[in-house]
């Protein structure tokens, strides 16, 4: 299937407004893209491209603040991450797409529909539920370039500062992302398409950050949080839609 022009802005387009919330808010784009990119070029193409620009998107937002991302905390968060990717890439590999496109979308709704909610959830004091939730968070990470949303939760259970919330997001998504690269490079989703989508999206993706990091710091964050969850959902139930049509 060839990307056709229109399509190809359609990618940058929305590769653009998936960085503009990651980096207004530290996270978002890879389900905002996943979402909207799976019926346009398809899991095998959607995924690494997703992947291959939320690195430098990490990279980024990590530079100016680098000092104040304690490794130690996410450290165990890394490592468990690495575990579970291998199983998220067979996944990808072998699972029907219109099964894949079902999953993506039942995690948007639930997701998305939990953090309306605005659910109180126990804090958790002990670290040995970071493995759990890292090893989770890399099947989900190797398959659809989606490991967000349980250590979004995680950060919600331990309590973490909104401040450092958005930093040791940085830091986790920036050393996932390589081993995500790694194993979708591996596995031979690296494709000239991919790739070109990916160059020709940067200028865009550079504006984009910037747009970003002025809208975290003038907009009610409280009132444009509760705007991306409400488009993730909306996404999910479209996804869903068109997995069982």
């Amino acid at each position: 299937m060839l990307v056709t022009d229109a399509t190809t802005i359609t990618v940058i387009f929305i590769l653009g407004l998936s960085t503009l919330v990651r980096s207004a808010i530290g996270f978002g784009d890879g389900l905002i893209a996943m979402g909207l990119l799976t019926s346009l070029v398809g899991l095998k193409t959607a995924s690494p491209l997703v992947a291959l620009v939320g690195t430098p998107i990490s990279l980024s937002i990590l530079l100016s603040q680098y000092k104040q991302v304690k490794i130690k905390t996410v450290l165990p968060l890394i490592i468990s991450t690495l575990i579970g990717i291998p199983f998220g890439l067979v996944l990808l590999k072998f699972v029907p797409e219109q099964v894949g496109r079902g999953m993506l979308g039942l995690l948007l709704v639930v997701y998305g529909t939990y953090s309306l909610l605005g659910l109180k959830l126990p804090e958790i004091t002990t670290d040995k539920f970071a493995h759990l939730f890292g090893f989770i968070a890399g099947i989900l990470g190797g398959a659809y370039t989606t490991n967000g949303p349980l250590i979004v939760i995680y950060g919600n259970l331990k309590r973490w500062e909104p401040q450092q919330f958005r930093l040791m997001l940085q830091g986790y998504f920036f050393c996932t992302n390589f081993l995500i690269l790694a194993g979708h490079a591996l596995s031979g989703l690296w494709t000239i398409r991919v790739w070109s989508l990916t160059l020709m999206s940067l200028p865009v993706i550079g504006v984009s950050v910037w747009l970003g990091s002025i809208v975290n710091q003038r907009i009610n964050r409280k009132f444009f949080t509760k705007f991306v969850f409400t488009l993730l959902l909306i996404i999910g139930l479209l996804s869903l839609f068109q997995s069982i049509n």
